[in-house]
């Protein structure tokens, strides 16, 4: 086997030890939903905990054998790698402060530019992008999003 077969059979083996933490908390996160058992026998914790089993199922076949997959990333494409999880983790934690359209608006923006656009090109997309989703989950399907405690 080549060094860089070993490098990307690693690699694959690396993405697949993330996707199963993923799933363990996802499955976790799911199993801890609290409903009102006389609305719903099966309740909301079915489908997350489901996609959760499923997901892990999956990894666990993966890691046997990874097949072909990439090389490891380096150097700028690295960095660009590791920062769309790191604009996720930071719109999930301003959801609560900044709120919905806030967070998804940083969140776009901020890939966006990772993949090549220009600053204002993102910054025009987010926008439509937050308003996008905040009339299709506010106003058609009436789901509630969090303002946000700075905007009230």
């Amino acid at each position: 086997m080549s060094d860089k077969t070993k490098n990307a059979s690693f690699a694959g083996r690396i993405g697949g030890v993330c996707l199963l933490a993923l799933a363990i908390a996802y499955g976790i996160g799911g199993s801890r939903i609290e409903y009102a058992f006389a609305s719903d026998p099966l309740g909301p914790r079915v489908m997350p905990v489901a996609l959760a089993i499923i997901l892990g199922v999956l990894c666990l076949f993966y890691l046997r054998k990874p097949g072909n997959t990439e090389s490891f990333p380096t150097g700028a494409l690295l960095v660009k790698t590791l920062a769309v999880p790191g604009l996720i983790i930071l719109a999930v934690l301003l959801l609560e402060p900044f709120g919905f359209a806030a967070s998804i608006f940083i969140l776009t923006a901020g890939v966006g530019w990772i993949f090549g656009a220009s600053l204002r090109k993102a910054l025009i997309g987010a926008a439509g992008h937050a308003l996008l989703w905040w009339f299709v989950f506010s106003y058609l399907l009436e789901v509630y999003l969090p303002k946000g405690t700075l905007f009230g």
